[in-house]
């Protein structure tokens, strides 16, 4: 018997509730309809490091983020056109998140 790893083919519902799940894991991240977000408190030099780590994982993904500096903060938004989430905007805010960690000193 040949195992396959990775073969399993999912409905479209079964991808949803994966991609939901996975989005649990993610402290910090809100979905508002078809958006993901997430409020970082950075300061400028963090900001900048930041955004340009997501900025060439997004380019990977074929995704674009909205990164703005708001008050001391740094906001995220995640979106598409479909309201569906997409494993590559779980896959982006994960990524976020470890550059997230990285920049502020958390293992």
């Amino acid at each position: 018997m040949i195992a396959r790893w990775g073969k399993e083919r999912r409905t479209g519902e079964q991808s949803r509730d994966y991609l939901s799940d996975a989005l649990t894991l993610l402290q910090g991240w809100t979905r508002d309809g078809g958006e993901l977000r997430r409020t970082l408190r950075l300061d400028d030099a963090q900001h900048v490091a930041l955004a340009e780590r997501v900025k060439v994982a997004a380019d990977a993904l074929q995704l674009r983020p909205d990164i703005r500096r708001l008050n001391g903060h740094t906001q995220i938004k995640l979106c598409t056109r479909d309201p569906a989430l997409s494993a590559g905007e779980i896959a982006l805010a994960a990524r976020i998140e470890d550059f997230y960690r990285t920049i502020i000193g958390v293992a």
